[in-house]
């Protein structure tokens, strides 16, 4: 029973049968290869063989051989591995009836396997077979990392197993086509080729080449050593993985930069009112007594004295005044200029006025009055209609003359800010307000010692004035663009 229930188990594994066998018509001999384990006996049937058989070979020393003339078997009784031969003859006649390779292995070899095939049952493409007393792994794989794998358990058996694993081409094909999904350019290609990376196609600019290049780097897989290359019997080139074959076009022609027509306008706004009363009586008497003498003639010679007086202010006076001003000042300007250029405006008037220097001598002096306008356009992207703007503006007014010269008012607004093509925004503003009131003031010119003082008086003003700016961009395709219009309102196209 104990010999039916081992023979079972060993043609269930497969660890004692023959690899190969071929019967020769003619002389009937059979040629075949048995496997064998140590330790695990093995029967072959051979219904063909006589009952009186002769072996001969080097069999001996790997197996033990036991004949069964009564159920033409053959009993293997292994006992040292390795390979031998077997050849048996009919001892009557000397003729060859079979011949066999008998290759003896270790009995923990499918042990071995067992474990491997446990270890890497996840792997797809490799299978693992038992060869020249070792579990070899064999096949081709898509991952660098399922290699290592392989190479850290086919490790730990040592002798016993080894690895001819290797990184199949429909990898590279693989990784190739991603590195190329992930460039993102359908213009640049990815080519794997005897394991390196090509890249060809074209690039708008030297950016997008290296862009190119090292996505390419961080996509390529570990490299695989091989057996060979490590004991130096092959030596690869020293080639770089990712070879770039990327051309780079020329950039196109500059476009010319776009135009930008800049109105602005100056808008100020005065109004002044004024209400007085007054009442003056102030009579003033002026002495003007005097002493004479005087001799000859028909007047006796003697002393004169004379005494006479004057009175001013006799009569009393009543004033009284309303007034309104207004004032409405209004200037615009354009000036076009080219995106990110500076465009100046000025509009200076020049007053004159006296001066007498220190020696004595007089001279005339200027004082500047008008509008400066200095603004710098920036449209904000080749789409957009956003124009940033910065600003400075200037005013500098007249408001009255006297003796030391011109008196005048300086307005300055600094500001940066963004605004549509088109489109207009009020920048900035000043306003100003000054009232004042006099009572019973003594004007100009009043004595300083009247006889009788009876004056009254009230006077009440009051100035306002607001300063804007108005900015209005405007970008134009060109400069000649609304030339047209501006013929027209000045009929410049009539002959």
């Amino acid at each position: 029973m104990k010999n039916i229930l081992a023979f079972s188990l060993l043609l269930l594994t497969g660890f004692a049968k023959p690899v190969f066998a071929q019967e020769i018509e003619g002389d009937k001999k059979t040629i075949g290869s048995i496997d064998l384990s140590v330790g695990v006996y093995y029967d072959e049937k051979k219904e063909d063989l006589p009952k009186e058989i002769e072996t001969a070979g080097t069999f001996r020393q790997y197996t033990a051989l036991q004949w069964n003339a009564d159920s033409r078997t053959l009993r293997f009784v292994p006992k040292a591995v390795g390979v031998g031969t077997l050849t048996i003859k009919d001892p009557k006649t000397g003729a060859i009836l079979a011949e066999y390779t008998i290759s003896v292995r270790k009995t923990d070899l499918q042990k071995v396997a067992r474990e491997i095939q446990a270890l890497l049952q996840g792997i797809e493409g490799i299978s693992i077979k038992m060869l020249n007393n070792k579990a070899v792994v064999d096949g081709q794989i898509l991952l660098p990392s399922d290699m290592k794998r392989i190479h850290s358990v086919v490790k730990q058996y040592g002798a016993q197993a080894t690895s001819l694993v290797t990184l199949s081409p429909t990898a590279q094909n693989k990784i190739a086509q991603f590195i190329e999904r992930k460039i993102g350019n359908p213009e640049i290609r990815v080519n794997a080729v005897n394991g390196k990376f090509i890249l060809e196609g074209f690039a708008n600019a030297r950016e997008d080449k290296d862009k190119a290049e090292i996505v390419a780097k961080m996509y390529v897989p570990d490299v695989v050593v091989d057996e060979a290359v490590a004991d130096k019997k092959v030596l690869e080139r020293k080639v770089d993985v990712v070879i770039n074959l990327i051309a780079v076009r020329a950039p196109p022609e500059v476009e010319p930069p776009k135009i930008v027509q800049m109105v602005i306008h100056y808008v100020e706004l005065q109004k002044d009112y004024s209400k007085s009363f007054r009442f003056q009586w102030l009579p003033d008497l002026g002495d003007g007594s005097s002493l004479e003498f005087a001799t000859g003639g028909r007047s006796p010679g003697g002393l004169t004295a004379t005494i006479t007086g004057t009175i001013s202010n006799l009569l009393p006076k009543l004033n009284w005044a309303k007034q309104h001003g207004f004032a409405r000042v209004l200037q615009s300007s354009s000036v076009t200029v080219e995106d990110g250029k500076q465009g100046v405006i000025n509009s200076i008037t020049r007053l004159p006025y006296q001066v007498v220097n220190g020696q004595g001598q007089p001279s005339t002096n200027f004082e500047e009055t008008g509008i400066k306008t200095n603004v710098t356009p920036q449209i904000m992207g080749a789409r957009s209609d956003s124009v940033k703007l910065a600003l400075n503006f200037a005013v500098k007014s007249l408001l009255s003359y006297s003796d030391q010269g011109p008196l005048t008012a300086s307005r300055e607004i600094q500001t940066v800010l963004h605004v549509r093509s088109g489109q207009s925004a009020a920048v900035g503003g000043l306003i100003s307000n000054d009232s004042g009131t006099n009572f019973n003031k003594l004007p100009a010119g009043a004595s300083k010692n009247p006889l009788i003082s009876l004056y009254a008086s009230k006077d009440f003003r009051r100035n306002q004035s607001q300063f804007v700016v108005f900015v209005t961009p405007l970008i134009k395709s060109s400069a000649s663009a609304g030339s047209d219009k501006i013929k027209r309102k000045f009929r410049l196209d009539q002959n």
